[in-house]
C-alpha cells in the first residue's frame, strides 16, 4: 500500500490582508451550501453574498456566515456589485447557462456545478462567452482535481495495465435521499419561494413545493441520473484516459421503483464506443438493495485498475505469451509428442509456468478532499489566469457525452456523437 502525498501549492502567491477573493453563491441548496463551505476553506477566499429563490435558505446563509452576508432572490443584484470577483453557480441545471453567461458578461469568474449544460445548445454559447469575456469558467466535477485520479492517470500512461480496452463504471444508491426525495420545508409557499424566478425558461406550471425542492426528479429543471451522476464518471474517465468522448452511445433504463410523479429514470445503463479503442459501460441504480457504492474499473491487456473512494489499486496479470493447447482428447502418445514440441518452442520462463502477478494500492491521506483541491485549482486560476483543469470545453464534452444516455432512451436508438467538434450527429 502506498500513501499519496498532497499537492503542493505551486503558483499560488501569498495572500495579503487586502488580497482576498470575494465570492458569491448563486443557488444555496444542498450542493450550493456544501460548495460554499469548502470554497471558503481555501486561503484568501471570502463569501460576501448569496442568492436563492427560497427565503429560508437566505436566512440560513446569514446563520451560517453572519449577518453581514448580502442576500437576495435576484442574482443580478449580486452581479452588479463591483466587489465580487467570482461566483459559484449551484442552481438547477436549466439555469446554468444563463447564470454563467450573465456572470461572465458582468466580469465575474465562474465555478459552475455539473452538468455544465441542460440542453446541447447551452454548450457552444457558454464556451463562446468564456472566450469572449476572457473569464475563468471551471465546471464542478471535482474528481478531475483528485490526487487519486491523477495517480490513476499516471499509472495508465505508464502501462501499468497494458493496453486499455474497457472501462466499467457504476453508481448505486439504495436510499430515499439518494433518490433525491429531499425534505420540503414546512413554510414552502408562493410567499417564501420565488416560483416564477425558479421556473425561468421551464414550462409555466402552478406552484409545486416538490418540484421546487426536489427538482432533480423532473427533466424540465434537471438532467436525471445522466446529468447528476453519469457526468462524474465521464469526467473521471476522460481525465484519466485523455479521451474527448464517445463516438456512439446506447442506453436503456426506466422508472422501476420511485413512481412518485418524477419523469426521469431511476435505473439507467449505457454503453459507449471510444475512438481511442476502448468501450465504456455505465450503470446507475436507485433501487439497489445492496450497499451504496461508486467506482470505476479500467481493464487492460495486462491487468485491471480500480478506483473506489479515495483509493486506486492495480492488479497485474500479464497476458500469456503462449498460445496454449488442448490435447486431452488425444492418445497419450500424441499428447506427449505435441507437448514436447510445444515446450521446445515455448520454454517455461517461470517455475510454476504462470506469468508474474502483482497488486498495488495507493491511498489518499486521511481527510483528503478532492472538492477542496478543485476549488483550490479554481481560485489559483482566478489569481494567476492560468487554465483550470475543467474548463468549458472539458465540461461540455463530459456533459454532452452523459446526456447522450437520455437522448438514446428518448429515441429508442443508438446515437452518434462527434467528440472533437462536440456535436450530436
Amino acid at each position: 500500500m502506498h500513501a499519496l502525498v498532497g499537492p503542493v501549492d505551486e503558483g499560488l502567491k501569498a495572500v495579503g490582508a487586502n488580497d482576498h477573493i470575494q465570492i458569491a453563491l448563486i443557488g444555496a441548496g444542498i450542493q450550493g451550501q456544501g460548495d460554499a463551505k469548502v470554497a471558503i476553506q481555501v486561503p484568501g477566499v471570502k463569501l460576501v453574498a448569496v442568492a436563492d429563490c427560497y427565503d429560508g435558505r437566505l436566512a440560513h446563509s446569514k446563520e451560517l456566515w453572519g449577518n453581514d452576508i448580502f442576500t437576495t432572490r435576484d442574482y443580478r443584484e449580486i452581479l452588479a456589485r463591483k466587489d465580487i470577483d467570482a461566483v459559484i453557480i449551484a442552481t438547477p441545471d436549466h439555469w446554468h447557462k444563463q447564470a454563467a453567461i450573465d456572470a461572465m458578461e458582468a466580469g465575474k469568474d465562474v465555478y459552475c456545478e455539473k452538468p455544465m449544460i441542460h440542453l446541447y445548445s447551452d454548450g457552444p454559447e457558454m464556451i463562446e462567452s468564456a472566450r469572449k469575456t476572457n473569464r475563468i469558467l471551471q465546471i464542478g466535477s471535482q474528481r478531475v482535481s483528485s490526487m487519486i485520479y491523477a495517480k490513476a492517470k499516471e499509472l495508465l500512461a505508464a502501462g501499468a495495465i497494458g493496453q486499455l480496452n474497457m472501462v466499467t463504471a457504476r453508481w448505486d444508491r439504495n436510499s430515499s435521499m439518494g433518490a433525491w426525495n429531499y425534505t420540503v420545508p414546512l413554510d414552502a409557499s408562493t410567499e417564501t419561494c420565488d416560483w416564477p424566478r425558479f421556473l425561468g425558461t421551464a414550462p409555466k406550471l402552478p406552484f409545486s413545493a416538490e418540484q421546487f425542492f426536489q427538482w432533480r426528479k423532473w427533466k424540465a429543471y434537471g438532467s436525471g441520473v445522466a446529468g447528476d451522476l453519469f457526468v462524474h464518471l465521464f469526467s473521471g474517465t476522460h481525465f484519466i484516459t485523455g479521451a474527448h468522448g464517445p463516438t456512439r452511445a446506447m442506453a436503456t433504463g426506466g422508472l422501476r421503483f420511485w413512481k412518485d410523479g418524477r419523469d426521469v429514470p431511476d435505473v439507467m445503463l449505457g454503453l459507449f464506443d471510444y475512438q481511442e479503442g476502448f468501450n465504456l459501460s455505465l450503470r446507475v441504480n436507485f433501487v439497489d438493495g445492496g450497499e451504496e457504492s461508486e467506482g470505476l474499473i479500467f481493464t487492460g491487456s495486462e491487468g485491471t485498475m480500480e478506483i473506489a473512494g479515495n483509493t486506486v489499486s492495480v492488479s497485474r496479470s500479464p497476458s500469456q505469451k503462449e498460445p496454449g493447447y488442448t490435447v486431452g482428447t488425444f492418445t497419450d502418445a500424441m499428447q506427449k509428442e505435441i507437448l514436447d514440441a510445444y515446450r521446445q518452442k515455448y520454454p517455461l520462463s517461470h517455475p510454476a509456468g504462470e506469468p508474474p502477478t502483482g497488486y498495488e494500492k495507493y491511498v489518499a491521506p486521511p481527510g483528503y478532499s478532492d472538492s477542496y483541491d478543485h476549488f483550490h485549482n479554481f481560485f489559483d486560476a482566478v489569481r494567476t489566469r492560468k487554465p483550470v483543469v475543467e474548463d468549458a470545453v472539458f465540461g461540455y464534452r463530459a456533459a454532452g457525452a452523459a446526456l447522450l444516455s437520455n437522448l438514446s432512451i428518448e429515441r429508442g436508438a443508438i446515437v452518434r456523437w462527434d467528440p472533437d467538434n462536440m456535436k450530436v450527429i
